[in-house]
């Protein structure tokens, strides 16, 4: 009864106020269940929902009435917009990455020119609902003013906010109780964003994110060599064996890595409208390696977290993109430890240097030359979407890879099957799918681009006389349809899309073609932190102390085990994705029992892995590591001797 008296008279203080609260306390319910699309599974969570936006809105409404009276109205208004300006900017990132936003992601704000088209795609017209508790509000404001005239509010002393900081509080400590309840040791998965908003809140969330954000800045300071020991040691016993078949199989050969933009692997071997919607993939499948259960491993930083992972071995961040929040982290990088084994490195990609920070990053990391929009010809009638088309793409890069040095190791990263998936007409090889998600729709024929666009590169490498030496890798760099196009999904697939399915539906392909190897389909669990090592043993290189979580996919002795972002992780027998372990036999959830055998064993080991990562990350730990300083010496010493040696050769 005192709470609801001391509610009570707090409205009384300025009821216009709470009004408008009211209504952006409604607002921010219906967007949390409309456009974040979290679910309520029981009363308690209910309850969650209800009370997690209030701590906020009381708290705010009491420093508020703290102000001088005639100011207070436009305070709340001020607030009521920033906090809608918060709910709609996560409800547009929502619709396309099922995520949220982070402040490391805002350091991304560089590409915002690039994203233009995309982020107009996820504007619709229903978002002018976002205002319309401001329209009512008005409309109910002007009302009253009308019937008594000015309107006159009381203001608080700092020492009338004890209630509501101790209101704030209770509802604070019920909020996070039931929140534990449902999810045990909440805080300390701060990589499931989705679990934090369900629990806690979107505007908690942001404050929780802002404190994460502070401390991991401070871990650098505090960071030691002890821990990279540590870690090192943890590599050391999961080492695995060598398998010898296929051990340098691809040994003094170039080496091409076609980073297929948003490519799925549910398009392999699939038709739509009765055509096949990757002929060339599906022809060369056949005579390479493949393998059919590759799993993307992305987080925020979608194509440049690729990029991060094949080219260290190491988990992306959970917030934001290794590629802006770490540039200056020392790495010991693939294109590095090619440059040791005499390979010119270089990436190829028809945009601007400064995207995703790829001018700096590609510094640290090794490489050679960065080929970007000014090393093409780009016209506008070569240009679609996100910039260059993949044809002529593909054709100017083989240009360019004929002037390289050999042998060389390089990636091309491909454009045109980038969201919102636009596409010229007199380049649609398909026809567009019929369902109710316009993307979905025009994700199949921009696949099919891209598939024309890797079938003529192969054919330029083959007049070019690059082909045969050349090992030629391509790989899903991430998702295309995220899980916002289930409902459409589950029309193209002809079944429903249940968490299990959503797991799978992060396979990407990895097809690895050597010219004279005979093809083979491989359905070893795997993802993308596992290339690394993977092109190293074909290649026939070996690298001691190497800091890195893959495991080659050619091992005799590898655990299957493929570890994502959130937590979620795939191994032989199951999926553990949100809480849940789904047998891969039923595709249904298990009991405890069942549990506790088939998930239970690497709950601490995926735990354990991505937090040393984190570590390696956010302590730039790879500055402790002298081994790296012994190779250059080598690498310096056995150029020194070659040099002499070619001066003796000169008298």
């Amino acid at each position: 009864m005192r709470f609801i008296r001391f509610i009570k008279n707090l409205i009384k203080v300025n009821p216009i106020i709470f009004v408008l609260f009211f209504f952006l306390w409604m607002k921010t319910i219906i967007v949390s269940l409309v456009d974040y699309s979290i679910t309520i599974d029981n009363w308690r969570q209910l309850i969650i929902m209800v009370l997690n936006p209030l701590p906020t809105f009381i708290l705010a409404a009491g420093l508020i009435m703290t102000r001088k009276k005639p100011r207070q109205l436009t305070y709340a208004v001020v607030f009521a917009v920033f906090a809608t300006i918060i709910l709609y900017a996560n409800g547009v990132y929502h619709r396309e990455f099922t995520d949220y936003i982070t402040i490391p992601l805002l350091l991304v704000g560089g590409n915002a020119a690039d994203l233009s088209s995309s982020i107009i795609e996820l504007v619709q017209w229903r978002d002018i609902l976002y205002l319309t508790d401001f329209a009512v509000f008005f409309g109910v404001l002007y009302f009253i003013k009308k019937k008594r005239g000015e309107l006159t509010f009381s203001q608080l002393s700092f020492r009338q906010l004890t209630p509501y900081l101790a209101t704030v509080l209770v509802i604070g400590i019920v909020n996070l109780s039931f929140a534990n309840i449902e999810r045990p040791q909440l805080l300390t998965r701060s990589f499931d964003r989705e679990l934090i908003v369900k629990n806690i809140g979107i505007y908690n969330f942001h404050l929780y994110d802002t404190y994460l954000h502070a401390t991991s800045r401070a871990q650098r300071v505090f960071a030691s060599e002890e821990e990279l020991l540590e870690i090192n040691e943890y590599i050391e016993e999961e080492k695995e064996t060598v398998n010898r078949d296929l051990f340098g199989v691809a040994k003094g050969k170039n080496v091409i890595l076609i980073s297929a933009e948003s490519l799925q692997n549910f398009v392999i071997g699939s038709t739509v409208n009765g055509e096949e919607i990757t002929p060339f993939l599906n022809e060369l499948i056949g005579d390479s390696i493949y393998f059919e259960e590759f799993y993307h491993q992305t987080a925020q930083g979608k194509t440049s977290d690729s990029e991060f992972i094949v080219d260290n071995s190491l988990y992306p961040l959970a917030r934001g993109a290794v590629f802006f929040t770490h540039p200056s982290n020392e790495y010991y990088a693939l294109p590095e430890i090619m440059n040791e084994n005499g390979y010119y490195t270089a990436s190829l990609h028809a945009n601007n240097g400064s995207f995703w920070n790829r001018n700096i990053m590609y510094d640290q990391f090794g490489y050679d030359r960065f080929y970007t929009v000014e090393d093409y010809e780009v016209t506008e009638e070569d240009s679609v979407g996100w910039g260059m088309k993949d044809i002529p793409f593909m054709e100017q890069s083989v240009e360019h890879l004929l002037d390289m040095p050999q042998p060389f190791y390089t990636k091309l990263i491909t454009l045109t099957n980038h969201f919102p998936f636009e596409l010229d007409e007199e380049d649609s090889y398909i026809d567009q799918f019929d369902s109710n998600s316009r993307t979905l729709n025009r994700y199949f024929p921009t696949v099919r681009y891209m598939d024309e666009a890797i079938r003529v590169f192969f054919d330029e490498l083959k007049e070019n006389g690059l082909y045969e030496d050349s090992m030629i890798v391509i790989y899903g760099d991430h998702y295309g349809i995220s899980s916002n196009h289930n409902k459409a999904m589950s029309y193209y697939l002809d079944k429903e899309i249940t968490p299990f399915v959503e797991a799978q539906l992060q396979q990407v392909p990895l097809i690895i073609h050597i010219p004279g190897v005979e093809g083979e389909t491989l359905s070893t669990v795997s993802g993308q932190i596992d290339l690394r090592p993977t092109l190293l043993h074909l290649l026939g290189i070996q690298v001691d102390n190497q800091v890195i979580f893959g495991k080659d996919l050619f091992s005799e002795d590898r655990k299957e085990l493929v570890i994502f972002r959130d937590g979620t992780f795939i191994t032989e027998d199951a999926i553990y994705t949100s809480g849940v372990c789904y047998s891969k036999e039923t595709e249904e959830p298990v009991d405890e029992e069942e549990k506790e055998a088939l998930c239970g064993p690497y709950l601490e080991e995926v735990q354990q892995q991505l937090s040393y990562s984190d570590r390696i990350i956010y302590g730039d730990l790879l500055r402790f590591d002298t081994s790296r300083e012994e190779i250059s010496d080598e690498i310096r010493k056995n150029e020194n001797i070659e040099i002499q040696g070619n001066k003796r050769l000169g008298e």
